[in-house]
């Protein structure tokens, strides 16, 4: 019930009080040509002071119950903002049942989490926040401690010209995610800026691999964001204790074990892999998909066994490192 009416009061905050930018503060544009256009509202236009706020924010453990996490323990800038667990592991060490996602290129997302139960950054924040598994802090709570800093006042009214009131503590948060866009790999280069060096052979045999009607992994991990945003059994389990999508729409009987295609860029360095952190490497993975993956009934009939040579493994492997793009983000200090 809390979640629902704090739903209620960013909604009705954005509506009545919307935010605004400074005429002194820089409005920032993340147009990237391959990409589709960043989906952004009014009142969500990036701009310096708020992502250098969003990102003090994000580091800062005053947002967990006992002031021993934030956002950025969960998500490290140099594991391109997963955190090398099978499982996250929350304040007083309590473990979470999925693995942490990247948050690169979040702002292409149409819903969050890896079931989709979020519909916005703005909402997606105050799970983390609430979760008892993560920070463990009621937001109003979240709420009344960040605002109690005159320094954090200061900036909210720099950076929205409003105090600090929920929609602006979670659009701050949001707007600081928004910003980590990754872009720019050796695969960019070379597929859509006209370097014909910047992939190696291997890497070229593996994107050929990659697009190839017999692995035909681009039915679902879609060029350039890497993902349809669908939701797919990929026959990971024959039994899952995690539902997946059926933990949202409470439909066992179609939804079971259905995940959201998760987005290939930076995958190199955010190991292991799946919802649950269950696959230790890329090589795992990759026999995981050549086998054909369980019996379980509501597997994505786009999983079908498949043979590799050694040598075709390795270049797969070598494409799939070739999204690795950390550098393309802009740090706001």
């Amino acid at each position: 019930m809390m979640g629902l009416l704090l739903l209620i009061v960013l909604g009705g905050c954005r509506k009545d009080e919307p935010p605004s930018i400074a005429n002194s503060d820089e409005v920032l544009s993340f147009d990237i040509p391959h990409f589709p256009k960043m989906p952004l509202d009014e009142d969500k236009q990036l701009s310096r002071e708020r992502i250098r706020l969003g990102k003090a924010l994000f580091f800062d453990p005053i947002l967990s119950r006992n002031r021993d996490i934030s956002c950025a323990s969960c998500h490290l800038p140099n594991l391109a903002f997963s955190d090398g667990l099978p499982v996250s592991i929350g304040t007083e060490g309590r473990k979470h049942n999925r693995n942490s996602p990247t948050l690169f290129n979040v702002a292409w997302q149409p819903y969050l989490f890896m079931d989709g139960g979020n519909p916005s950054l703005e909402s997606q924040v105050l799970g983390p926040i609430e979760e008892h598994r993560e920070m463990d802090l009621p937001f109003p709570e979240a709420l009344a401690r960040v605002a109690s800093q005159n320094s954090y006042q200061e900036w909210f009214q720099k950076a929205f010209n409003q105090d600090v009131n929920p929609y602006s503590l979670s659009l701050a948060l949001a707007t600081y995610e928004r910003s980590l866009v990754s872009y720019n790999s050796a695969f960019d280069r070379y597929e859509y800026f006209g370097d014909t060096l910047a992939l190696s052979f291997n890497a070229r045999n593996g994107l050929e691999l990659f697009k190839s009607n017999r692995l035909n992994c681009i039915a679902c991990h879609q060029l350039p964001l890497t993902t349809d945003f669908s939701f797919q059994n990929n026959g990971l389990k024959e039994n899952y204790t995690d539902v997946g999508r059926a933990r949202v729409t409470n439909n066992l009987a179609d939804d079971e074990g259905l995940f959201k295609v998760a987005s290939l860029r930076n995958i190199a360095l955010t190991a292991p892999y799946m919802h649950d952190g269950s696959l230790e490497d890329l090589g795992a993975v990759i026999d995981h998909y050549a086998s054909g993956g369980s019996a379980h009934r509501l597997k994505s009939g786009k999983i079908k066994a498949f043979t590799l040579s050694a040598k075709e493994k390795a270049d797969l492997i070598a494409f799939l490192e070739s999204l690795t793009d950390t550098l393309s983000y802009q740090e706001f200090d």
